[in-house]
């Protein structure tokens, strides 16, 4: 192993409320940043780093709901027969107090004075971090990465999977992510999120003389932010050329129960979308495959599943998205 594990991390202690019901000892760590900063996450506790074969991190949505999207990928890997060898990882992105009551979900720990902090909504779009504007969203998800690959040198792939606000995180880093220093499997998975970045001016819905900044960053790549590091051309070719799969709840439509509506992005620039997220992801997949991967990169509808990482990770359906195989 390259380095200790503990010598890479600060801040290990078992986290008083169960993070997982399956996971008898989850953990939370914290990841050193720039400016003395961390970005805390919860991780799995695997028998010996010689053991973990693969690393699965799973991104919160708008609730900052680690603790319940790293149950849903600990479920995912136990339905799989996988948990042995694979790394779960969850991390946190923070918001102080008074706004994080706005997006808090239960038994969470609550922001310290170390930790990197974003608004509720701007860490999905890979925004530098408040208190520290060296630090963005995505540059902290690529040092994670590293250190965990530089800790489980056995790893032979990485999946990056987000669900809702999650999921918007992820297929934006597909573009903007640095490229492991290691040989290593890197798979996206994007599932549920209210938006996508398109990387032209067409959208499903025509009436775009309304919304007259609908292609502008974070919904197009007009206006790129200087701190995403990497041109609209370059984004795009990055994206096409990501192993990557999008995951769609059946049932994630209208307004009914479990569509979790309320959170649903109506801005208009979200709305010449789609409807509602499964249409939303419908139409992005059908646009992806004519004009950026061509058919490599797949669609997956989980039946039965509306608006709940609970629902959509363990099932199925999912498997191969999160863990590779055929």
């Amino acid at each position: 192993m390259k380095s200790a594990f503990a010598a890479c991390l600060v801040g290990l202690f078992l986290f008083g409320a169960r993070v997982a019901a399956a996971d008898p000892a989850p953990r939370l760590f914290a990841l050193p940043l720039p400016g003395g900063k961390q970005l805390p996450y919860f991780a799995s506790a695997p028998a010996s780093p010689a053991a973990v074969q693969r690393i699965l991190i799973a991104i919160q949505g708008f609730t900052r709901d680690a603790n319940r999207t790293f149950d849903a990928g600990y479920r995912a890997a136990e339905g799989a027969g996988l948990v042995a060898t694979t790394l779960i990882v969850a991390p946190i992105f923070q918001v102080a107090e008074p706004e994080a009551r706005k997006c808090h979900f239960r038994d969470m720990p609550v922001a310290t004075a170390q930790d990197a902090l974003w608004h509720c909504g701007n860490w999905s779009d890979g925004s530098p971090a408040l208190n520290e504007p060296e630090i963005t969203s995505f540059g902290a998800i690529d040092r994670l990465v590293a250190t965990l690959l530089e800790s489980y040198p056995h790893a032979s792939s990485v999946t990056i999977a987000g669900f809702s606000a999650g999921g918007q995180f992820v297929q934006r880093y597909a573009a903007f992510a640095s490229a492991p220093r290691w040989q290593v499997q890197v798979r996206y998975v994007v599932s549920d999120p209210s938006s996508f970045v398109y990387f032209d001016p067409w959208r499903p819905r025509r009436d775009a003389a309304a919304c007259p900044q609908y292609d502008r960053w974070k919904f197009g790549t007009e206006h790129l932010p200087s701190w995403l590091g990497r041109d609209a051309a370059a984004a795009r070719a990055t994206y096409a050329a990501a192993s990557l799969t999008y995951l769609e709840g059946a049932l994630d439509t209208g307004e009914g129960p479990g569509t979790a509506h309320d959170l649903l992005e109506s801005d208009c620039a979200a709305e010449l979308q789609g409807m509602y997220r499964l249409d939303r992801g419908q139409n992005y997949a059908a646009y992806d495959a004519a004009n950026l991967a061509h058919g490599a990169h797949k669609l997956v509808i989980v039946p039965g599943c509306a608006h709940s990482v609970s629902c959509v990770f363990p099932s199925p359906a999912a498997r191969t998205a999160l863990f590779g195989g055929p």
